[in-house]
């Protein structure tokens, strides 16, 4: 598999829908797709007007495995990005999820 960068800028309005998109991504991840696409993280980006939006690591198969399992889960897809290689300065630390609006 590679690995690929998901950019989804402004793609939820509020926790709650970020939790329910999260499920959906993560069910389809460990059942339809599981030989295709592997989540591996998810960064939270604070977007403008409130909205959240992700910047998520991703293995898989290719992009239009990616694009496919966007389009089931009903997640924006702005931009997949293919990783070309890794850099660790420091392990990351532990960030607080939002709170629930």
């Amino acid at each position: 598999m590679k690995t690929f960068l998901i950019l989804r800028r402004t793609g939820f309005a509020s926790p709650p829908e970020l939790e329910k998109a999260a499920s959906r991504s993560a069910r389809l991840c460990r059942h339809e797709f599981a030989d295709r696409v592997r989540w591996i993280r998810s960064y939270l980006t604070a977007e403008a007007g409130g909205r959240i939006g992700t910047a998520c690591i991703f293995q898989a198969t290719d992009s239009d495995a990616l694009r496919e399992h966007a389009r089931r889960a009903n997640l924006p897809c702005d931009d997949i990005i293919p990783v070309s290689g890794l850099v660790i300065l420091e392990e990351d630390q532990p960030i607080a999820p939002p709170a629930a609006a």
